[in-house]
């Protein structure tokens, strides 16, 4: 047999090991070797001159590269960004390095290394109120169960109690992790519904599901609401303000000990679909949602409780949303489980022309891409349908 020439796709140090092992290689040179078979392009923004300046003189000495404005050199730009390339090998070096210098380079240091963990990690952990997920390996699927006249998908179809929770269980048997329950629509357009109205919606059928033992997220910005159903006994909340509605929101999520989902929204769902246009969408949800991690920590939610959202279609447009499924895996970086909601959305009709019934395929395309790129829970109106991909998209990945 003649020599044979392939490109091998070392996606995780389990399989640049198994590889190496094939080979034969000596198990010291595979501990010295697996650092330097994966190689990341991490941008650093918002540096100044003297900053740039060092970490790419620094990232050149270990045989990596940095890209910067050309006005670096004179200091003609105050601010710069910096795509840093390199091998994990040549990361460790930089950022021991960097612990070394002066301007702030050490605390940058520090975000490297964390932004490699979250991007590397095959596993992360999840905390909700008295459950633990480890995710990574297994997707988990949240069922949506709207308790509204209104939602754009299955508004008014579970507005009574007892047929919502036939739903929800429906949901359980078909492989539901989570029910996420909403007793407000957060459709372009929605009109918003006051306090004792939501309750009045969500709290029976809380209730009877909690009761039974199912994992149950509620879909709401508002505190006292999320105080409600945290005291009958809900899991998580899922906030698509990322605790900005209601300033007392990320107090009692603290105080219960709450998983909380933050999600990317611009404006509110009766302005988000008015500007959809970004300079960087990327940069802009990343650094949104970090500063809302912060936000949150800084409160007294623990890191480990946290579940960030990019927020598909609140407030963006075809390409924007499509952009985000594509670079998903971006949002690694920031360390926390990633929840991918495209399910029935109207971007998969604008791709697809069909109506919203008709989304289904559409939006499985979605989820397969999405998982593949990173995300660790699914948000669907499908269940059976988004468990079976998401188990087929899970044994591929761990073949």
């Amino acid at each position: 047999m003649g020599v044979s020439v392939r490109c091998v796709e070392i996606d995780s140090k389990e399989r640049s090991y198994q590889e190496m092992v094939r080979i034969g290689v000596d198990p010291a040179g595979i501990g010295i070797m697996l650092p330097k078979h994966f190689h990341l392009n991490l941008k650093i923004e918002g540096l100044s001159p003297a900053q740039a300046n060092i970490l790419k003189q620094d990232m050149l000495s270990v045989g990596g590269d940095s890209a910067v404005s050309r006005g670096v050199v004179t200091c003609e730009v105050e601010r710069t960004d910096a795509i840093v390339s390199g091998t994990l090998k040549q990361f460790s070096l930089l950022t021991e390095k960097l612990r070394r210098q002066p301007f702030g380079l050490p605390e940058i240091a520090q975000d490297i290394e964390r932004a490699i963990e979250g991007i590397t990690s095959q596993e992360v952990i999840l905390k909700g109120r008295t459950r633990t997920w480890v995710l990574g390996r297994r997707t988990l699927v949240m069922g949506i169960l709207n308790v509204t006249p209104d939602s754009f998908s299955d508004g008014g179809l579970y507005m009574d109690s007892s047929r919502a929770l036939e739903r929800a269980l429906e949901m359980v048997e078909e492989g539901a992790d989570i029910i996420d329950v909403g007793g407000e629509s957060s459709r372009p357009g929605a009109v918003a519904v006051d306090e004792e109205e939501e309750l009045r919606r969500v709290v029976p059928v809380v209730e009877s599901l909690v009761g039974r033992n199912i994992p149950v997220s509620v879909d709401t910005t508002k505190s006292a609401v999320a105080e409600r159903v945290l005291d009958v006994g809900v899991e998580m909340i899922n906030d698509i303000s990322a605790l900005t509605f209601d300033e007392d929101m990320a107090g009692v999520c603290a105080r219960y000990g709450a998983g909380v989902v933050l999600m990317h929204m611009r404006g509110t769902p009766q302005t988000m679909q008015r500007d959809v246009h970004y300079r960087d969408i990327l940069s802009e949800i990343f650094n949104h949602l970090r500063n809302r991690i912060d936000h949150a920590t800084a409160k007294g939610i623990e890191p480990e409780r946290i579940v960030i959202d990019p927020g598909i279609g609140f407030g963006k447009s075809k390409d924007g949303n499509l952009r985000l499924i594509k670079y998903l895996g971006e949002f690694g970086a920031l360390c926390r489980p990633i929840l991918l909601g495209t399910s029935r959305k109207s971007f998969i009709g604008e791709v697809l022309g069909l109506d919203v019934e008709d989304r289904l395929y559409g939006t499985l395309a979605t989820l397969c891409a999405g998982v593949l790129k990173g995300a660790h829970i699914v948000r669907v109106h499908d269940v059976k349908e988004a468990r079976m991909v998401c188990d087929m998209i899970d044994a591929i990945r761990e073949a």
